[in-house]
């Protein structure tokens, strides 16, 4: 049998607990005085149903706003005046425990690149992870305008049609991996949407299987297939000196040699003219991945 005691401590709890979550949930309420537009964007988010309100983020905004009641000119407690530390530190309290264990230490977080830089709490505009601009590769080029070039260009991923976003191959909050890939490397992050590139192969090409990089730029080139450089300029950064025709391509020798005859180094007659399986070839006669 439970004794009454126990039953009385345990409704006194129960009712200083609700009182303290009334006393915040009404000074939450007062906040709108001031603040009525930002409060009625920060409605739509899920940030609005967290238990303490606005206290649950700005700390000393008790201060502030018995302040402002009895007229004082009490500083505002906003995320903005804090370094990109201390806004962070604010953010982690709740959010640490998600998708974001592997921020500390992660190239944006030693660049000192705060949550706020990127989200809006208040008043997003994006549909999702609350960001400052109606889409996310809008967010990142803001920083990153070299890859907004490269996107630019005539070959490159999807992103401009909004079939791919930024966070297809790169997790902004993670990084434990170079680059902060969404895989363990590079390789692993591509064959998963070119699977036909996968292997295992009986022949192999050894750049492809070291990196995927080697070749290919994955934000956008002005070379078919996001090549580095246009074929066959692209395979004599390796195969120089090798078979045939044993000497690299110039203006001079990729010309015809008479007006009437081409020369077996014109431009059209590309590597891949012979070489079509660059990638690998299963083929038992293809060691040269011509099949």
């Amino acid at each position: 049998m439970i004794k009454p005691w126990r039953v009385l401590l345990g409704s006194l709890v129960f009712l200083l607990v609700v009182a303290a979550g009334s006393a915040q949930a009404q000074e939450s309420a007062d906040c709108r005085g001031c603040h009525e537009e930002t409060l009625t964007l920060s409605d739509r988010t899920y940030h609005a149903t967290l238990t303490d309100g606005c206290f649950s983020c700005h700390k000393g905004a008790e201060e502030h706003l018995k302040g402002r009641m009895e007229g004082e000119e009490t500083p505002g407690p906003s995320l903005t005046k804090l370094s990109a530390s201390e806004a962070n530190s604010v953010c982690l309290s709740c959010h640490e425990t998600t998708h974001h264990q592997m921020w500390t230490g992660s190239p944006h977080d030693r660049r000192g690149v705060a949550c706020i830089s990127c989200h809006s709490v208040h008043s997003p505009k994006s549909v999702k992870a609350q960001l400052k601009t109606a889409n996310e590769p809008e967010t990142c080029f803001q920083c990153h305008k070299d890859i907004r070039a490269r996107m630019m260009r005539t070959s490159h991923h999807p992103v401009r049609e909004g079939l791919m976003t930024c966070t297809s191959c790169h997790n902004p909050h993670d990084g434990s991996r170079p680059k902060m890939i969404n895989a363990d490397w590079t390789n692993e992050l591509c064959l998963q949407c070119h699977t036909e590139k996968r292997g295992p192969f009986l022949w192999e090409h050894a750049p492809v299987r070291e990196n995927c990089l080697n070749c290919h730029n994955p934000h956008g080139s002005n070379h078919d297939k996001m090549l580095v450089a246009r074929l066959p300029w692209l395979c004599q950064r390796c195969h120089l000196n090798t078979r045939h025709p044993g000497t690299l391509y110039t203006g001079l020798n990729a010309a015809t040699e008479t007006p009437t005859t081409a020369t077996n180094r014109a431009i059209e007659h590309a590597c891949k003219n012979c070489h079509q399986n660059v990638h690998g070839s299963n083929a038992p006669s293809g060691p040269y991945l011509g099949r």
